[in-house]
């Protein structure tokens, strides 16, 4: 530890010129040592690895707050207030890698809202392109378009899209059903798209219990690598619930369903949220997503997520 001084302190004689060189040339030093030390500590945050602890650290932080983030419903407590106007945001990220190995990977995310008066439109898009020795591994596209027309605080109207875009799909998927019936068409897609329409109304809107419930139709359409694709038209209703127990204690359960020709799909997502204290919360949830099209129709999820801050 080096403590340098301002100046002469009270009583004391002026320091000799000799001794004030010294000094700077001690504190030049010093300084330059410092630089070499912040620049040794930012290196070796890369070489020991702790750079890539923290980035692990950030994704469990990050999915931690999603779980409990499923609670938080923007719009459960009747007419959700937005920002007049246009409003948004908008993210960029370019990694590249040369050396022993060559990558590029580049993602784009951005969402604006517009409200005006009782209708709030919400555009959100994302792209991802990924790049390894020259060969494209990842080229998707993602975009969703949501608005919603308040008549009231109990009743409004819905409008939803959705696509997604493989670049990479593989093709020959009619061909590999004629050798494989139960073949999965995941990695065959090459488009994705969704789009409803339908009411929804509030049957309770209180500060202790809020429940929504809206239903409507939609429409389908996949596109596989061949070109070959499917449309079908499905029916589509959801239910939001939310009750408090104390102001430390409330409930979530909220449920999709989702009908077709192909399949008959349900998710329902029930969940407890604690709040034991103000720097300790807890979410306790139970994950069911039910097709009926599948050889085992059900999945179950049992999740945990603990938030301590201090």
């Amino acid at each position: 530890v080096v403590k340098a001084s301002c100046g002469p302190q009270f009583g004391s004689k002026p320091p000799l010129k000799g001794s004030v060189m010294k000094n700077v040339t001690l504190l030049a030093s010093v300084s330059a040592f410092g630089l070499m030390l912040g620049g040794a500590a930012l290196a070796q945050t890369e070489l020991t690895g702790i750079d890539t602890l923290n980035d692990r650290l950030d994704d469990i932080e990050e999915k931690v707050q999603d779980d409990f983030e499923r609670s938080q419903d923007e719009s459960r407590f009747g007419n959700p207030e937005f920002q007049p106007g246009l409003s948004g945001s908008a993210s960029l990220s370019y990694a590249g890698q040369t050396g022993n190995d060559e990558s590029q990977e580049i993602t784009l995310g951005a969402r604006l809202r517009f409200a005006q008066g009782n209708l709030v439109q919400t555009i959100g898009t994302a792209i991802e392109f990924n790049d390894e020795d020259g060969q494209s591994t990842t080229e998707d596209l993602f975009a969703v378009y949501d608005a919603n027309l308040y008549f009231n605080d109990n009743f409004y109207g819905f409008v939803l899209g959705r696509i997604q875009k493989n670049g990479l799909a593989e093709e020959d998927y009619a061909e590999e059903l004629l050798t494989d019936p139960t073949a999965d068409a995941t990695d065959f897609v090459r488009r994705d798209a969704f789009v409803g329409v339908g009411p929804g109304y509030r049957i309770f809107n209180t500060d202790q219990m809020t429940w929504r419930v809206q239903a409507g139709v939609g429409v389908s359409y996949l596109e596989y690598g061949d070109l070959t694709s499917e449309t079908e038209v499905g029916y589509i209703a959801s239910s939001r619930f939310y009750y408090a127990f104390n102001e430390n204690v409330f409930m979530t359960n909220d449920t999709d369903v989702l009908k077709s020709d192909a399949a008959l799909r349900i998710n329902n997502d029930l969940g407890v949220n604690f709040k034991m204290s103000d720097a300790f919360s807890t979410r306790v949830s139970y994950l069911t997503e039910y097709n009926d099209s599948r050889e085992i129709e059900s999945d179950n999820r049992i999740g945990v997520a603990l938030v301590y801050g201090f």
